[in-house]
């Protein structure tokens, strides 16, 4: 409860920050997060957030853990019955359940982009099995169908590359985005969201619905504070039992003593879900409230300074020539060709503190502009890049 409570409180301090620049150097976000009047778990969350939207993964979750890292133990009994569990790929699981689905609802973690760039993996297959609509909670309203692309004005956490990226491969599918946000809080908030989404449903029919959240508005059953979440009040409404997936809680940490114990043990490379001898899906010893599965998501390995996970099939290295860089510390942005003057979301970047540091994006095929800018965020340079 107080989680959720704190979440409500930054995402109502949020709409005070970055609306002109939300990309910011990691020593500016330190310095903007430092407000002593605020509280620890503020400092904390507010930083995750910033960090990830200015494309610092692994600082971000430092900066969530320092308020919500906890150490937690597996017994003996527990240990050896999560052994005999037999990991399966996710990606996979969820595209061949989908096809018997109408209505597929997945969360994320506000702050770990990676959970991005999970779901945007899923979209082709879901589009091939009918699904034609897209709801994202962060949406200010439906004009991406239009543009084609995410803006600063698009939504809050769609600033963020992934979310960005995420938003711009729906898109080109041929997925129709459509908002649900609602106001209040709590309870309120649940049965707007949810009537929202149905309101969207009955003048859309053409096609399956697949809903992006986060956190626990995916997650079915009683909840203490709501009642019922987004995802129970929309079964209600729909009378469709929809496919609920969390991300969040076997996604890693920023120090393993953190990772859920089940984390430590399967030790898998790519996301998977976990099915047992009767192939029944693991979701969770929460009975209360839950989602139909919960994806373990691996350990992040970094390459020349990257996640992996941001490699998926179709992106390549592109490494930003030591003579494009006239000065210290910069940032570094790649936007697809046209998007940087309408405000567009980069789709990627990275801070250089000096010439040693690593000088890689990770891009999709595609015609880009390169943006760099310096310590008082002016733009020193732009030139134009190909990525075959």
């Amino acid at each position: 409860m107080k989680l959720l409570y704190s979440l409500t409180l930054l995402f109502l301090s949020m709409a005070g920050y970055g609306q002109e620049n939300p990309y910011w150097f990691t020593d500016d976000i330190k310095k903007k997060v430092a407000d002593s009047t605020q509280s620890q778990s503020w400092r904390s969350q507010m930083g995750a957030t910033f960090y990830s939207i200015s494309g610092q993964y692994n600082t971000a979750l430092k900066s969530w853990d320092m308020t919500f890292g906890r150490v937690k133990k597996l017994s003996t009994a527990d240990s050896l019955r999560f052994t005999k569990l037999i990991p399966v790929n996710a990606k996979d699981y969820i595209l061949k359940r989908s096809v018997s689905e109408q209505i597929i609802i997945i969360n994320e973690a506000h702050h770990n982009a990676s959970h991005r760039t999970f779901a945007s993996s899923l979209l082709q297959g879901l589009y091939d099995n009918g699904y034609r609509y897209l709801g994202l909670e962060t949406l200010a309203s439906d004009s991406v169908n239009t543009t084609k692309f995410a803006a600063l004005n698009s939504g809050y956490y769609s600033k963020e590359p992934e979310f960005g990226n995420f938003i711009y491969n729906a898109l080109k599918i041929g997925f129709k985005l459509f908002p649900y946000e609602a106001e209040g809080n709590n309870k309120q908030r649940e049965i707007g969201e949810a009537n929202n989404i149905f309101d969207f449903m009955q003048k859309n029919k053409d096609g399956k619905y697949f809903i992006y959240c986060g956190y626990q508005h995916a997650y079915e059953g009683v909840h203490k504070s709501w009642e019922k979440t987004m995802a129970g009040r929309l079964s209600d409404l729909t009378g469709i039992n929809p496919f609920t997936i969390d991300q969040t809680q076997f996604s890693e940490k920023s120090n393993p003593k953190y990772n859920e114990p089940l984390l430590r043990l399967v030790n898998n490379t790519i996301p998977v879900v976990l099915k047992d001898g009767n192939q029944a899906i693991y979701n969770g010893e929460d009975k209360e409230l839950y989602t139909d599965i919960k994806i373990i998501h691996p350990i992040t390995k970094y390459i020349k300074g990257r996640p992996d996970w941001m490699l998926t099939k179709n992106r390549k290295w592109y490494k930003i020539p030591v003579c494009e860089v006239s000065e210290y510390p910069v940032l570094i942005f790649a936007y697809r060709k046209g998007e940087y003057e309408q405000k567009g979301i980069p789709a990627d970047i990275i801070e250089l503190k000096t010439s040693k540091d690593s000088r890689y994006l990770i891009l999709d095929k595609g015609e880009y502009e390169i943006v760099i800018k310096n310590k008082e965020y002016k733009v020193i340079n732009r030139f134009e890049k190909t990525i075959r």
